[in-house]
């Protein structure tokens, strides 16, 4: 009997037309960022690009001349205002110094041929022209513009030295040597020996 009952409820729902649901218009769309639901792009839209950059690699970058040259090797970078010196394990050692005013500068290999402490100062003859008061010879002192201690180059003219005047190193000043403050020059003529190589780059 129930089952007879169940089979007339379901051939009644069959037979009645069905009805369809109806759901009113939503309108919650903008509740999203505020895009409405025919807006393109579910985020900003993106800017307007132009066209692709033309990439190349990049030029090879202009580097300044190596001042690795060897070890034991001095090293001077004259526009720079700097000595390098590159002891014997490889350790780099860099310096500040005074070079030679415009014209009375000079590059090139040369090598150290002596060196002394508390060096005496002998003016050159075109400088004692120039300069008639310059005694002939300047000893050990605080008026000495050599300093405490001279490095020796092979011209016999050029040396690295100390100075009397610490204000003028990192500049163009000398008359063609190469000036140091006290405590370096004196650290370097520690550690070089003559026939150590020097090389003066501009």
């Amino acid at each position: 009997m129930r089952a007879l009952f169940l089979l007339a409820t379901i051939l009644l729902m069959a037979a009645l037309p069905a009805r369809a649901q109806v759901y009113g218009p939503y309108d919650g769309y903008d509740d999203y960022g505020g895009y409405s639901y025919d807006d393109p792009y579910a985020y900003p839209p993106p800017p307007d690009y132009g066209p692709p950059p033309d990439y190349r690699e990049p030029a090879p970058q202009r580097r300044q001349p190596s001042t690795r040259a060897g070890r034991g090797t001095i090293v001077i970078a004259t526009r720079a205002h700097t000595l390098i010196y590159t002891t014997p394990w490889g350790e780099e050692i860099a310096y500040p110094i005074a070079v030679g005013r415009e014209g009375k500068q000079w590059y090139g290999t040369t090598r150290v041929v002596s060196k002394r402490e508390h060096p005496e100062w002998r003016p050159t003859p075109s400088m004692r022209q120039k300069n008639p008061r310059l005694p002939a010879v300047v000893k050990p002192g605080p008026s000495n513009p050599l300093g405490t201690r001279a490095i020796y180059l092979a011209d016999g003219l050029l040396r690295i030295h100390g100075t009397n005047d610490p204000s003028s190193i990192g500049k163009n000043a000398s008359s063609g040597c190469f000036r140091m403050y006290r405590e370096d020059v004196e650290q370097l003529y520690e550690m070089v020996q003559p026939g150590t190589r020097v090389v003066v780059h501009r």
